[in-house]
């Protein structure tokens, strides 16, 4: 079930009209458990106990976190927790890619190989809940927040629909507090909330899924078009994956505050960051402070000598690229964006900073060049994109035809950058309430005749 889909917002309506009708704080919380399970099962039904069996198996280890007093006892239960969220990520989503790699050295090597590749489905979203999952038993270990005795507020946080698929990552310490009390209607910022989700929905259906089909049909085969069309399915792609992840993470908030709750922030204008540390500090915020909190700072964070941290910082995001998918170009992109970062901490400490033009301009070049191994597929055609997308080498004689679309994107970048710089911002709260359910049904009516007849799915749902 998409938030693009009208059978969503039949359902929101659903859930919304229920939920603020209960009075008492666990009815709602038990309505909220058994609509999530069910927007879970308009998936695939069979993987809701997979959930279920996460949530219990972290409540379970939670408690028994307060009951053990004695260091290796509760390491051990904290492996245990560990052991079945990573194994759960690394048997759905990595078990072929260790095969084929296996496979690949051992013919390299020049050794006889019959390995045979499983045919296995990939839960939706199954790292955003095993990450939020992970946030609870390594928080209660660390002794940053107590177990919860109640195990419906576990599988509640775990399993809350708006967040539970692609995002943001949201952790334990700041939403389990939230289920302790009832929420109160008349705290639910529902303008702004409503703004958000609007906003989202055109990011993703009508930006996002316009620029699709340019991107796809580049990236499909770029051995036949030319350098310029490589541009252009590259600053596509940058925009499609923004506006689609950035968009569905806006209605997520969006649908979670209207409900009462405050998700994590996860994104802040990622493209006009002027760095690439800062590029990190705006991009899925909740992924990148997750792998720093629970990966880079365990690792040693900035402590030693400068190659001691510049390891950590490639060893965080190698893995941080290999969390998005088995495959080589996944790690390449994190390897690409380790890289980048080493250059600018070590560039930073001699002192000698660039421009703001030239250091954005280099920033996003970079960020661009990344995004070819995401969205290629396979290493054969990301070396072929990047080849004419770096050295501007016609790969076949095809081009994209899209200098309206380009006419649209670059009017679109220019409302962005508007909004970046904070000019429309909070103007629509001082409009008198008739008159913003006036003019938010005509915007919303408008929208509904540019998005396309098909809905894409997100991008993040297969991570």
């Amino acid at each position: 079930m998409l938030f693009v889909e009208f059978r969503f917002f039949w359902f929101f309506i659903a859930v919304f009209a229920v939920y603020w009708t209960l009075r008492d704080n666990r009815s709602r919380k038990m309505w909220l458990l058994f609509v999530s399970y069910i927007f879970y099962a308009a998936w695939n039904w069979k993987f809701v106990f997979l959930l279920i069996a996460s949530s219990l198996l972290d409540y379970f280890v939670g408690t028994m976190l307060a009951r053990t007093s004695d260091p290796p006892g509760r390491r051990a239960w904290l492996i245990l927790s560990l052991t079945a969220n990573l194994g759960t990520i690394a048997f759905f989503k990595y078990c072929n890619f260790f095969i084929e790699s296996a496979a690949t050295l051992l013919a390299w090597l020049g050794l006889p190989a019959s390995l045979h590749t499983l045919h296995i489905i990939i839960p939706v979203g199954v790292s955003f809940y095993t990450f939020h999952s992970m946030s609870y038993t390594i928080d209660v270990y660390r002794g940053r927040m107590r177990p919860v005795r109640s195990v419906l507020d576990v599988c509640a946080f775990i399993g809350f629909f708006p967040q539970m698929v692609a995002g943001p990552i949201v952790r334990a310490v700041l939403f389990l507090p939230q289920l302790e009390t009832a929420r109160r209607f008349e705290n639910v910022d529902v303008r702004g909330a409503l703004v958000l989700f609007l906003g989202g929905f055109v990011k993703k259906a009508c930006i996002a899924d316009a620029v699709a089909p340019f991107s796809d049909k580049y990236f499909a085969a770029p051995e036949h078009f030319t350098a310029g069309s490589a541009w252009v399915g590259v600053l596509f792609y940058a925009i499609q994956i923004y506006c689609d992840f950035s968009g569905y993470t806006d209605m997520a908030i969006a649908c979670a505050r209207l409900l009462g709750y405050e998700l994590t922030i996860n994104f802040n204008f990622p493209y006009f960051a002027r760095d690439i540390a800062d590029f990190w500090h705006r991009w899925h915020i909740s992924l990148s402070t997750w792998l720093r909190d629970y990966l880079y700072i365990p690792l040693g964070g900035n402590r030693g000598p400068s190659w001691l941290i510049y390891r950590n910082i490639m060893i965080t995001m190698l893995l941080g690229g290999l969390w998005h998918g088995g495959a080589w170009t996944f790690v390449i992109w994190g390897g690409l964006h380790g890289i980048a970062l080493v250059i600018h901490r070590e560039w930073t400490r001699l002192g000698r900073p660039l421009p703001l033009p030239i250091s954005w301009l280099l920033t996003i070049y970079w960020v661009c060049v990344a995004w070819i191994f995401f969205r290629a597929g396979t290493l054969e055609r990301a070396l072929v994109a990047t080849k004419s997308f770096v050295f501007f080498r016609d790969a076949g004689p095809e081009q994209l035809g899209t200098s309206m679309l380009l006419l649209v994107v670059l009017v679109l970048g220019t409302v962005h950058w508007m909004n970046f710089r904070g000019l429309f911002r909070d103007w629509w709260r001082r409009v008198p309430a008739p008159a913003f359910a006036a003019g938010y049904g005509c915007a919303a009516a408008i929208v509904l005749l540019f998005i396309p007849p098909h809905y894409a799915p997100f991008i993040y749902f297969q991570f």
